[in-house]
């Protein structure tokens, strides 16, 4: 609506205003209500038409001004929380994987038409996919287990990116929905929608990483952790956030080189940053050296990765200023470089106040990376 597209021209403006490149998500997490209501989400496939109108109208309105955009945020995540990206939920279908890989076409059938629209606008518009990205190690040299980390790599982390990348079904695709009770034959699909998807694939790879998970089948007894959107078992060498998530900053570096010799694409890190608890000290001042500490150990590694090859075209820290936690509805939960003063019951007096981080995180863009002292 026009209020929408008037937000949308602030922001940009203000970006460029700046000199910074924004980045645009044709489709975050938040589905308007009445597509999941009257429509049921994603599953329907009349949902493609409504986002072919959407992309068409920011694209046209934006692609001189925006280079870069990405297609749907996190699509992979409807593995284990459809509700936030397909608009699934118990009584329309969010516990059937048939239900929630019907979605996923539908998601990608649009996501092609998204590139595809802003092609034809500029051929050197940037269109990507964005996934939620945990590194996955086995727990032990078990085979058994071995094959399980495998096989969950495919399911999560890959699946959505070899549609999206590559531009068609993988070999595992029969395997993987047979393993959840349906076959790919059972899906709405058509000759004319796997010809655009695989015309139409996406130009880089966004993806956002906080942690990485381990893989245990065979011993049960194990202590489990949080995660972002899923929980796993500990991994008896890495540290934990406060909400259990797994510090992994090695593991970026294995995510990168993963990703890249795979789909041999440019990688943009959208998503990666600390939720701790920010207290104030008597004089107000906020020293979060602890996020200035992660934060510094994954850029670390991105020089790393770099080294060994990868091509990195960027990366966005989560986030600039505190606000509720997608995952845990908590203010407590605080990934930013402002501090706002709100609590988890909504109150205080939204004052802001930079943290020690800011300024730290300032010199590291004027640096591009390289001071991180």
């Amino acid at each position: 609506n026009a209020s929408g597209l008037k937000f949308y021209d602030e922001v940009i403006a203000t970006c460029l205003k700046y000199d910074i490149e924004p980045v645009v998500t044709i489709s975050h997490y938040e589905m308007p209500l009445h597509l999941v209501t009257k429509y049921g989400g994603w599953k329907n496939k009349r949902l493609i038409e409504f986002y072919k109108h959407f992309a068409e109208t920011v694209l046209t309105r934006y692609f001189k001004q925006v280079k870069y955009w990405m297609t749907f945020n996190e699509i992979n995540s409807a593995w284990a929380f459809p509700v936030m990206s397909q608009g699934l939920v118990a009584n329309n279908g969010g516990n059937d994987k048939q239900t929630i890989f019907q979605a996923w076409h539908n998601q990608f059938v649009a996501s092609a038409w998204a590139v595809k629209i802003g092609h034809a606008l500029d051929p050197k518009l940037q269109v990507g996919c964005m996934l939620l990205y945990a590194t996955t190690y086995s727990y032990d040299a078990n085979p058994v287990n071995q094959l399980a980390t495998l096989q969950q790599n495919q399911a999560f982390n890959f699946f959505c990116g070899d549609v999206q990348v590559r531009g068609e079904y993988p070999a595992y695709t029969d395997a993987l929905m047979v393993d959840n009770g349906f076959k790919f034959t059972d899906l709405d699909f058509s000759a004319e929608e796997l010809t655009l998807l695989k015309n139409y694939p996406v130009d880089y790879i966004g993806f956002s990483y906080y942690m990485s998970a381990v893989v245990e089948t065979v011993e049960k007894e194990h202590a489990e952790v949080g995660g972002n959107l899923l929980s796993g078992i500990k991994n008896p060498f890495l540290k934990a956030s406060e909400w259990g998530w797994q510090i992994d900053p090695i593991g970026l570096r294995i995510a990168l080189n993963q990703l890249y010799e795979r789909y041999r694409k440019p990688l943009f890190i959208v998503e990666n940053g600390l939720g701790a608890v920010d207290k104030p000290d008597a004089d107000g001042k906020i020293k979060d050296d602890y996020r200035i500490d992660y934060l510094k150990q994954h850029i670390e590694q991105m020089g790393a990765a770099i080294h060994d090859g990868v091509d990195l075209m960027g990366y966005t820290p989560w986030g600039c200023i505190d606000l509720v936690s997608a995952s845990s509805g908590q203010m407590s939960k605080r990934y930013g470089f402002i501090y706002v003063d709100l609590d988890d019951a909504g109150q205080g007096s939204l004052n802001r106040y930079k943290k020690q981080s800011f300024n730290w995180y300032q010199r590291v863009i004027a640096s591009n990376g390289t001071d991180l002292g």
